[in-house]
């Protein structure tokens, strides 16, 4: 595992763990060796981690579409900074950039972001791992919608979703390195999914 995309707030939110949470991710990345795939902004959660992983020695690759540039202010001590005309190609690329995915506090965009790896990796177009920091217990709302979802049978058998889930900073890591070494693409995805859609 050599990227990790993260995808987070572009604001910090109303608790200062998300903060502390930010920085710790960015440095136990950078430590791990593990360079950091993300929207580019200096702003918010998304600046507090890639500056955490500079600051400890790591590599960032920012990927922010034109019309964000002012909005966000590029993170400009970033080794690699991609400017894309749209979301769309900012999205493919920071995918085809990154290993493994981690989706921290954030908003609409946040769990757009997440939702559209988890949907991906449900109909086998890639097998990533995909790792929710529900730092706080943020993400309990989601897991509880996808608890819902299964109840009622629009995550049916044999199409669960993929995905971990860390309550920490420091078991990002580890949990990212033992799902890459297990993870292999399903080749009977396709027939699966034509059989339950």
């Amino acid at each position: 595992m050599r990227t990790v995309c993260v995808y987070c707030g572009s604001g910090f939110g109303t608790d200062p763990v998300f903060e502390a949470a930010a920085q710790a991710l960015g440095r136990h990345l950078a430590e791990a060796g593990i360079a950091l795939v993300y929207g580019g902004g200096n702003v918010g959660l998304m600046g507090t981690v890639a500056r955490a992983v500079l600051d400890h020695g790591g590599h960032v690759t920012g990927i922010i579409p034109d019309f964000l540039k002012s909005r966000e202010r590029m993170l400009d001590d970033v080794q690699e900074t991609i400017v894309v005309s749209d979301m769309h190609t900012r999205k493919k690329l920071m995918f085809d950039r990154s290993d493994a995915f981690v989706a921290m506090p954030g908003g609409i965009g946040t769990l757009e972001e997440l939702v559209e790896q988890m949907t991906w990796s449900q109909l086998g177009q890639h097998a990533k791992p995909i790792l929710l920091l529900s730092v706080a217990d943020f993400w309990a709302p989601f897991l509880g919608l996808l608890d819902h979802m299964r109840r009622t049978g629009f995550i049916r058998e044999g199409l669960d979703l993929s995905y971990l889930v860390a309550e920490a900073p420091e078991q990002v890591v580890p949990m990212l390195k033992a799902a890459v070494g297990r993870t292999e693409p399903r080749p009977e995805a396709e027939a699966l999914i034509e059989e339950k859609f």
